[in-house]
């Protein structure tokens, strides 16, 4: 039989004592399936006497994380810290220096710092796993590098975060405002205390970033991504929405353009009787275009300790098996920059949220404006009327370019009459 697999874990909060866990309590099926006991042999973490609910006495601790590297004992570098500079980056640099493979989470490193990740792999014999960096335990890591490796990718887009999702799903449901179930979700356990990375649409443009280095072989730069979060989304909008026809969805799309890719992270109107409407709760969803398979869609739980302890074991177990992929699914010196596509020249239909004072000409002076940008409606929605109170006005548009919208949007909020600048959101009916 094969020498044991040892594991060094750096990081045991949530996914780090459920990787333990799950490595514990699975040893003898995974002993089955890879023929090789993968055993625990080190851990780090900032405390040695938090109650985690599990035992660490019988493996090493070290204090200073990259020191799970150096351990002669540790052939496997687990990285479950997070951040994108700072222990992480020591502890992965230093194993890739020593040649050992890396099982990470950290979306934020791969993400922030993918094009010094490839550097240091070209010169080491170690590699990076990151299945756990996207959807939890959802293997879209592996559906895009391995299972769909025929394809030419043409789209990646879908719902990347749970929080988010929760909270867009309560609202339509229950008709309350953001900060309402914001708050609901942080007592669930959703959100964080300070939600800003999930809520503005970081979390999201990470991931998509990482997903776009797969699909189209480049290195993953969030730097590119147009990011909107769902913090303007009001009851208003999900109600109006929903007479429309669709409902509001946080979405990561990275599609192939004339000029590039275009990366986006924002709040979509879907149509109600499409498949990603119908995700719920702290469910994320990812579709992946292929042009030999089509669209395949992966869903699950995107977050939360045991789904990505899953995740993090896959990897593993693909490391205790002698399989070692490249980081974006090509040779480290094919991959390419990203080249970006004009977010300007995007096209594509629009809704637009309007507060204006009820009296004439109001809607003549807003269609004067959309003519003279060449910008058609689709259609007009209005509830209420008072003439000493702003009503909302809904507009949506036929095809138009990014840049036109927002001109649009620019000369409207000049108006007397609107009391608040435009709130947009694009219509993603995802055709073809």
């Amino acid at each position: 039989m094969a020498q044991p697999l040892r594991i060094g874990i750096a990081g045991l909060g949530n996914v780090g004592a459920s990787v333990f866990q799950l490595l514990s309590e699975h040893g003898d099926m995974l002993l089955e399936r890879t023929g090789r006991e993968v055993r625990i042999t080190a851990v780090s973490a900032r405390s040695k006497l938090k109650n985690r609910n599990i035992d660490i006495s019988k493996v090493k601790w070290h204090d200073n994380p990259v020191d799970v590297a150096n351990d002669p004992e540790v052939d496997v570098v687990v990285e479950l810290m997070g951040g994108s500079s700072g222990p992480a980056l020591d502890l992965v640099k230093k194993a890739l220096d020593l040649g050992k493979p890396v099982v990470t989470a950290n979306k934020a490193l791969l993400a922030s710092r993918g094009a010094e990740v490839l550097d240091l792999l070209k010169k080491s014999k170690g590699s990076v796993s990151f299945e756990a960096a996207v959807a939890g335990g959802i293997p879209v890591i592996k559906g895009l590098r391995e299972g769909l490796a025929a394809n030419r990718i043409k789209a990646v887009y879908g719902i990347l975060n749970g929080t988010c999702n929760f909270i867009l799903s309560e609202m339509s449901h229950t008709g309350a405002a953001f900060a309402t179930v914001l708050k609901e979700a942080q007592e669930k356990g959703y959100a964080e205390s300070d939600p800003s990375f999930d809520i503005d649409g970081v979390d999201a443009a990470h991931k998509l970033s990482i997903l776009s280095g797969l699909a189209f072989g480049c290195v993953p730069d969030v730097k590119h991504i147009e990011i909107k979060g769902i913090r303007g989304i009001t009851p208003l909008d999900i109600a109006f929405a929903s007479d429309l026809g669709f409902r509001i969805k946080l979405l990561g799309i990275a599609r192939q353009a004339e000029g590039g890719i275009e990366q986006s992270v924002e709040p979509c109107l879907v149509p109600s009787d499409s498949p990603i409407a119908a995700v719920e709760g702290a469910l994320n969803a990812v579709y992946i275009d292929g042009d030999y398979v089509g669209k395949v869609l992966l869903m699950g739980y995107g977050a939360g300790g045991n789904p990505t302890a899953s995740a993090v074991v896959s990897d593993i177990v693909d490391v205790a098996r002698g399989r070692a992929l490249p980081l974006m699914g090509i040779a480290s010196e094919r991959v390419s920059s990203l080249k970006a596509a004009n977010i300007l020249a995007r096209k594509g239909s629009y809704y637009i949220r309007l507060m204006v004072l009820d009296q004439p000409g109001v809607i003549a002076d807003i269609s004067a404006i959309l003519r003279d940008h060449k910008v058609s409606l689709e259609s007009v929605l209005q509830r209420g009327r008072d003439p000493h109170q702003a009503v909302p006005v809904i507009l949506t548009t036929h095809e138009t370019t990014e840049e036109s919208i927002r001109r649009v949007a620019e000369q409207i909020s000049k108006l007397k009459s609107v009391t608040e600048p435009p709130y947009l959101m694009r219509i993603e009916e995802f055709n073809g």
